[in-house]
């Protein structure tokens, strides 16, 4: 179970980061093309960049999260390494919003929105994934790391959580 899990993990991660990686530069390629001044190639442009996003790269990313966390309890990894990697994955799907925000603009303001370059979605991307397959294949000791940050962040400040911040 636990290896099925973890190869449902890995597929599911690698179709979300392609995704990452290759929908800007899709939407580069399509959306500076001249035939986006007409009806018939904004259509193209809009239907391959918004079911591309809903129907494979967000599924996509779902799965990978959710196997992700049922085998973070199935394995009971609670390690420093592992929530390094979590806030890495975090910063991902903070770019996939932003992504899909990106494709809803470009969508909706026909020709007045200008697409960001390529390169400025790939800066963040690109090392968020290297790190987070550094993480997951070196495992490294973080301990020093942590040592390292100033002690009112290390430990509890024995207070209570506000009422509305309290889920139970």
């Amino acid at each position: 179970m636990i290896a099925l899990l973890k190869a449902l993990h890995i597929a599911s991660f690698s179709i979300w980061m392609a995704g990452l990686v290759l929908l800007p530069v899709l939407m580069e390629a399509y959306g500076r093309r001249a035939e986006m001044r007409t009806q018939a190639g904004f259509d193209e442009f809009r239907w391959l960049t918004h079911y591309s996003y809903t129907r494979v790269i967000t599924p996509s990313s779902v799965v990978a999260i959710a196997a992700g966390t049922i085998l973070i309890f199935a394995q009971a990894v609670m390690e420093i390494w592992m929530v390094a990697k979590l806030v890495a994955v975090s910063g991902l799907v903070l770019v996939h919003a932003w992504l899909g925000h990106v494709i809803v603009q470009a969508g909706e303001g026909r020709g007045l929105f200008r697409l960001p370059p390529v390169g400025l979605t790939l800066v963040p991307v690109l090392p968020l994934i290297g790190l987070v397959l550094w993480l997951v294949l070196a495992k490294p000791d973080l301990e020093p790391l942590l040592a390292a940050l100033p002690a009112a962040i290390q430990q509890p400040r024995g207070s209570e959580l506000p009422a509305i911040l309290d889920p139970l």
